[in-house]
């Protein structure tokens, strides 16, 4: 049985930092490609950010800008999404998720395993 366990998330302010963090159980972490989904109420689940199964090869949203940076450890079986400099608009539920294969994708239905989300709520 395969479960992410996310967590990290919280209230912050504007132009503040926030390190998520997703670690999985029940696969073989460093076969899969990470990525970093949100989604905020009414809306559908948008990309973030991706990586490969060593975290060398890293793709990121347009809106991110150089704030947002993944990353993995793959003896922890953990993924991270590190933001900074935090805006209203990345208020949303945060999602990781793991995906076999050995390319690069931005579509949610691609994603094979996913957590369970973690809320980020960015006050102006």
């Amino acid at each position: 049985q395969v479960t992410l366990v996310e967590s990290g998330g919280g209230l912050v302010q504007a132009g503040d930092s926030l390190r998520l963090s997703c670690t999985a159980f029940g696969v073989t972490f460093n076969n899969y490609f990470m990525g970093w989904f949100r989604q905020a109420p009414g809306q559908e689940r948008e990309f973030v950010a991706t990586g490969d199964a060593s975290g060398g090869m890293t793709h990121y949203a347009d809106f991110v800008k150089g704030r947002f940076t993944i990353s993995r450890d793959n003896a922890k079986s953990t993924t991270y999404l590190q933001m900074s400099s935090l805006k209203p608009e990345d208020t949303a539920l945060y999602y990781c998720a793991l995906r076999s294969g050995s390319i690069f994708t931005i579509t949610p239905a691609m994603y094979n395993y996913w957590g369970q989300g973690t809320q980020v709520t960015v006050s102006s």
